[in-house]
């Protein structure tokens, strides 16, 4: 793999509030692992960096597990956790990129599913502190991933605006779900999906996913 792509980083802010986030930390490709693989397009431009999280389903239900965790613990968390994800995946993305090699990325992946789709089966409500750290430790696995399999020559900025965007609108998926929780039924509903994301999580480490 190429590393020699040099970053030029940026800013993107969305609209109705949401992170400034680096661009170069989102640029990504294809993760080699079948079984955690992010199979989006190779393309280097923005089409290629918003439809790259979307087939790669290790990243999808993490992405949505970190907005259900949030919008079931409510404000601060339900926008401080969207935060922190893309700020700390930013720094791993960067890392990546300059092939800093990080031990463990796949399995760590593999493991944000099973422990934030646990949080939310559980309801658990660690300290606002907890949670942060919690999603900001996996974050940073997230993002070298993406920042290491930069593809040669790619636009990192259009690239990346692109992961950006379709990572804030898993996170959006995973909140607009979560507010179903302010109902009795829909608390369970939420508690359910959680328990599926951390099935599905258990199936990636296992190699099934």
């Amino acid at each position: 793999m190429d590393h020699t792509a040099q970053p030029r980083l940026g800013l993107f802010l969305t609209t109705n509030g949401w992170p400034a986030v680096s661009a170069a930390a989102a640029s990504v490709l294809l993760l080699a692992t079948p079984a955690l693989a992010h199979t989006g397009s190779s393309a280097g431009g923005f089409v290629g960096g918003f439809a790259h999280p979307l087939f790669g389903p290790d990243h999808v239900v993490a992405m949505v597990a970190v907005g259900l965790w949030g919008a079931f613990l409510g404000a601060p968390a339900i926008w401080l956790l969207p935060i922190v994800f893309p700020l700390i995946m930013a720094f791993g993305g960067v890392i990546g990129i300059f092939g800093i090699p990080l031990l463990g990325v796949e399995t760590a992946i593999a493991l944000s599913a099973v422990v934030l789709g646990t949080m939310v089966a559980l309801a658990a409500r660690p300290p606002l502190w907890v949670a942060a750290v919690l999603v900001g430790a996996f974050a940073i696995f997230h993002g070298h991933a993406h920042g290491a399999e930069l593809p040669p020559g790619a636009d990192i900025v259009a690239y990346s605006v692109g992961f950006v965007v379709a990572t804030g609108l898993l996170h959006l998926t995973g909140i607009a779900v979560g507010l179903l929780a302010r109902w009795p039924a829909g608390r369970i509903a939420v508690r359910t999906a959680g328990g599926a994301i951390a099935l599905a999580g258990v199936a990636f480490l296992s190699g099934f996913g």
